[in-house]
């Protein structure tokens, strides 16, 4: 059975994103084809898309590797995240469903839980739920397919300290929430911008060493993502 390209793109890119394959790396066909358990033709088309997302680049005499992104691209996509996420959330306060509205609460309480207990240790996943899930509410396939890409970088340029304000995040994403359930989209979009320009000083650039060791071979075949 043919394995579906976006399979490959996605386990490649977690794979970049995690640290596996270093920056500048070279992405050798081949050797992915054997990792993912694949062919060489879904292998190919993941790094044509990879690149047309900004994770992997073309070198002459070398083929794909993986991108090497400036700081000040980096920069840049805080400062995107500000302007999409704050959208997002004034659609979603038009657009949600009762149970899009039901898992931000949820999770709005387990994280206010866990931020007052000092657990911090799954606030940034918590977060990421959050935010994902807020996105979804907007009901906007573009909207959320940006969003989900500009994350995605964000994660593979940035470590994020979650010990930062932890109360008042949840704080803020609970009222952001609140906006969302009354319909008010001009409140949960300001609260939102506030949110996501207050959460910059939690971000701190990730340095060359903080590359993971490399994994065994992922079989795709088994393990779809």
């Amino acid at each position: 059975m043919r394995i579906p390209a976006h399979s490959v793109c996605t386990a490649i890119r977690d794979d970049i994103v995690t640290g596996v394959f270093e920056r500048g790396g070279r992405l050798a066909e081949e050797v992915l084809a054997r990792r993912y358990g694949v062919s060489r033709v879904p292998v190919r088309e993941a790094l044509r898309t990879l690149e047309s997302e900004g994770f992997v680049t073309t070198r002459r005499h070398a083929g794909a590797c993986v991108a090497e992104p400036t700081d000040l691209e980096a920069t840049d996509l805080l400062e995107l995240r500000a302007v999409l996420e704050p959208l997002a959330a004034a659609r979603a306060a038009g657009r949600r469903g009762e149970a899009h509205l039901k898992v931000l609460r949820g999770l709005v309480r387990l994280g206010q839980d866990r931020a007052r207990r000092g657990q911090g240790e799954d606030l940034r996943s918590l977060g990421g739920w959050f935010h994902e899930t807020l996105a979804q509410a907007s009901a906007s396939p573009g909207l959320i397919a940006l969003l989900t890409q500009v994350r995605h970088k964000i994660a593979w340029m940035y470590v994020v300290d979650g010990t930062v304000r932890p109360v008042e995040t949840w704080a803020e994403r609970g009222a952001i929430t609140d906006a969302v359930a009354r319909g008010d989209a001009e409140r949960a979009r300001s609260l939102t911008a506030l949110h996501a320009e207050r959460s910059f000083s939690a971000h701190r650039l990730r340095g060359a060493a903080a590359v993971r060791t490399p994994q065994p071979p992922v079989n795709t075949a088994s393990a779809r993502a």
